[in-house]
């Protein structure tokens, strides 16, 4: 298997897999735990453009980002493995672009944690984020996991959106209706 810089991460963020469709979900603990049964599997890209508008100084976690996608869509949740997969996608896909093309170390995981498995690991992103003035905090004896220190103050939601109230990303409109 190809290492991580090997790999063309911006042909993956651009292979949107018959992406925008919505799932329905029949296992009652996942309807439970997510709160309804229509699950968005929303493509790469949607993920990247969100995470473009993230401006410099503020921040947004992937769940936050599941969310927005999840009420465009008109879904009850997006599939949170896919997130997680996907904003990893389009933060290696910026940085082979020359210069990066988008700041997705302001992308945290749910709980405000640093995503290690980001290009460069805790390190990169912890510099990325010291940069802009943001406080990193280390919890945790053996696996130490960082956080950003008060990052629910920082966080960002002023996702653009069109006349429709669709994020402006929106790449298949049409092929997001067909598995309703």
């Amino acid at each position: 298997m190809p290492a991580k810089a090997e790999k063309d991460f911006n042909a993956m963020l651009q292979n949107s897999k018959d992406m925008p469709k919505i799932q329905i979900i029949t296992d009652p603990k996942t309807i439970c735990r997510y709160g309804g049964t229509r699950m968005l599997l929303a493509p790469p890209l949607a993920y990247d453009a969100l995470m473009k508008q993230v401006p410099a100084g503020k921040l947004t976690t992937t769940a936050a980002l599941c969310e927005v996608l999840a009420r465009a869509y008109g879904a009850d949740f997006t599939d949170p493995m896919t997130a997680g997969i996907f904003t990893q996608i389009a933060a290696w896909a910026s940085e082979q672009r020359s210069p990066a093309s988008m700041p997705w170390w302001r992308t945290l995981k749910s709980d405000g944690e640093l995503n290690p498995k980001y290009p460069g690991g805790i390190e990169m992103q912890r510099a990325y984020l010291e940069t802009e003035g943001h406080i990193i905090s280390v919890k945790g004896r053996k696996n130490l996991k960082y956080y950003i220190s008060a990052y629910a103050e920082t966080l960002f939601d002023g996702f653009s959106e069109d006349e429709a109230g669709l994020p402006v990303f929106m790449p298949d409109c049409e092929n997001s209706q067909k598995n309703f």
